[in-house]
This record gives C-alpha cells, sequence and structure tokens, in this order.
C-alpha cells in the first residue's frame, strides 16, 4: 500500500490546526504532489486503485500527483476532527487552555480536543477502511490518519506510531509489516 500525506497548506505553513476544515495547497505544495506523482510512476504503482479522503487538500493532492485518475473517495480517510481547536495555532490552544498537553513530538494531544475525535473512534475507521481496501493501493490522506494507519499496518500501538514520520512530498510503502519511504 502506497500511503501519501497531501502536499504542504497555508495552514501547514502558518501552524494552524486543520482538521475538518481546509486550507489551499501552497506553491510548495503543489510541487510536493506532483513529485509523488513521479515517485508513485518510478514504483511501479501506476494502475492500482487510488482512495482519497474527502477533503480538498488530500483531492488536490490526487488532482496534481495523479492527473488520469479518479480516485475512490473515502470519508474514513478524512483528518482526525478536532473540534473547537479548528484553525487554532498551538500557541493560541495553549493560551486557552494550558492543560491541553500540547507537545509538537507527539500526536496524541489533538485527541484531547473539545468537541473533536477521541482516538479509539478515528483508529476504528482506519482499521474498517484497511478490513476493506486492497492491499495493492495508493491512498491519500493526512498527518495524523498516516501515521495511525502506517502504525495498524506495522502492528504498532498507537504511542509506537508517534515515532513515523509525516513529512510532505514522500511516500509510504507498507509491504509485509514493513515502511518504506519512497523519496524524489
Amino acid at each position: 500500500m502506497f500511503i501519501l500525506r497531501h502536499g504542504e497548506t497555508q495552514w501547514n505553513v502558518e501552524g494552524r490546526m486543520q482538521g475538518s476544515l481546509d486550507s489551499p495547497l501552497t506553491a510548495r505544495g503543489r510541487s510536493q504532489a506532483e513529485r509523488q506523482g513521479e515517485i508513485l510512476r518510478r514504483a511501479g504503482a501506476a494502475g492500482l486503485p487510488v482512495y482519497s479522503s474527502p477533503q480538498g487538500r488530500a483531492l488536490e493532492t490526487v488532482r496534481l500527483a495523479l492527473p488520469a485518475c479518479m480516485p475512490v473517495i473515502d470519508s474514513r480517510l478524512a483528518e482526525v476532527a478536532l473540534g473547537g481547536w479548528q484553525g487554532l495555532s498551538v500557541a493560541e490552544i495553549l493560551r486557552a487552555d494550558p492543560d491541553a498537553g500540547a507537545h509538537p513530538a507527539s500526536f496524541l494531544w489533538k485527541f484531547n480536543a473539545p468537541g473533536g475525535e477521541r482516538l479509539e473512534v478515528v483508529l476504528a475507521r482506519i482499521a474498517g477502511f484497511l478490513a476493506e481496501a486492497p492491499v495493492d493501493a495508493i491512498v491519500v490522506t493526512h498527518g495524523v490518519t498516516s501515521q495511525l494507519m502506517r502504525g495498524l499496518l506495522l502492528g504498532l500501538a498507537p504511542d509506537e506510531t508517534e515515532r513515523l514520520t509525516d513529512r510532505q512530498g514522500i511516500v509510504h510503502c507498507c509491504r509485509d509489516g514493513r515502511e518504506q519511504l519512497l523519496e524524489a
């Protein structure tokens, strides 16, 4: 399974939490998406089914990386909903709630967002997707969703998935319980 995080967005640059909201890809993000398409072609992924989050930043990444493809849109691939924290920066979240536990090296604190999704719910929807999706596929999703998905494929506990990278502009290939980073 080839797993891509969407290209860089304006809110990524600003350090804002997107969650269920969207912001447009930057010029760099569009270039990253095109590069991901090149990586996929070199890896021999042409012709595989493509699944995408319904969020605009993921769909734009698909359009740029795989312009001839019609992805299957699956809401289970959406980013974790961050409730009242969506649109805020980490600094703004911590000003409003000093006990939020925000730590830049971790993503598990995001599951404490007021009105947001909880870890168990997100894991269940990702596991449901993986149970139905073909092993040989391309998946375009988001940072936290990608980390949790790859963690499930690699047999990691949720706290162990924090060590997985969520960089943009690369492709993760998960096969037989192993992960390989594919870069340009």
